[in-house]
């Protein structure tokens, strides 16, 4: 679906984590009136703590070919600056993160034991998956975990804004891995830390990874309510 989404619900009901893209250019003032936009996310005191880079084009293509090298150099990463996960995550967690793994793996056909390829698609999301456009949002390292679910706010208003402007995007955290290259490539000052990437464009229909939906958990079981 990259129709435009006319509603909230539309928004949030059609936004997936979409893994191939179209060879399809971004429409940069477009993207600069989602951006702007969603600055009207809620955010404690006001403090607006997000930064973005935001890279198409040129600029790019060189990211692309600075992380081809990078993965073969540093298959395993960099020194991270966060754990995207908890280390020991305990269920219903732990089970809903294998589960949207499963179910993604399965659309490719790739088996669980198969490690090598899962290890070459799971390097797409370095190239963005084919989109033409990404950001990375970065925040100061002064900041606390309020200011980081600022970021997350920030960050949703952008994705269901896209889909009402008939884009997709995939928030990736992955990005994580690589927060030295990434400073490097952006000349980020020190004092700002990495949070996550995110790649934006069309939606490809024709493939079969996007045909995944995650699954979500009851009401009941993430709800209590008291007086009502």
């Amino acid at each position: 679906m990259t129709n435009t989404a006319t509603t909230v619900s539309e928004s949030l009901d059609s936004r997936r984590s979409v893994r191939a893209f179209q060879d399809r250019p971004v429409d940069g003032a477009l993207l600069r009136t989602v951006l702007e936009k969603a600055s009207r996310a809620p955010s404690g005191g006001n403090l607006q703590p997000w930064h973005l880079y935001v890279i198409g084009g040129e600029r790019m293509a060189a990211l692309k070919a600075v992380m081809r090298q990078r993965l073969e150099q540093a298959p395993g990463g960099e020194d991270r600056e966060y754990d995207v996960y908890p280390p020991n995550l305990i269920a219903p967690y732990r089970d809903r993160r294998f589960q949207v793994g499963e179910d993604m793996y399965g659309l490719l056909g790739i088996p669980r034991k198969d490690k090598a390829a899962r290890l070459r698609w799971f390097a797409n999301n370095f190239q963005f998956f084919g989109a033409p456009v990404a950001l990375f949002c970065y925040v100061h390292r002064s900041m606390g975990p309020p200011q980081w679910s600022d970021l997350g706010m920030y960050l949703q208003s952008v994705m269901l804004l896209l889909r009402e402007a008939g884009l997709d995007s995939c928030p990736q955290e992955c990005w994580s891995r690589y927060p030295q290259t990434l400073g490097t490539f952006f000349q980020a000052p020190d004092e700002w830390m990495l949070f996550t990437g995110m790649a934006i464009g069309y939606r490809d229909e024709s493939a079969d990874v996007n045909r995944l939906r995650t699954q979500r958990a009851r009401l009941d079981d993430i709800a209590e309510f008291h007086g009502l």
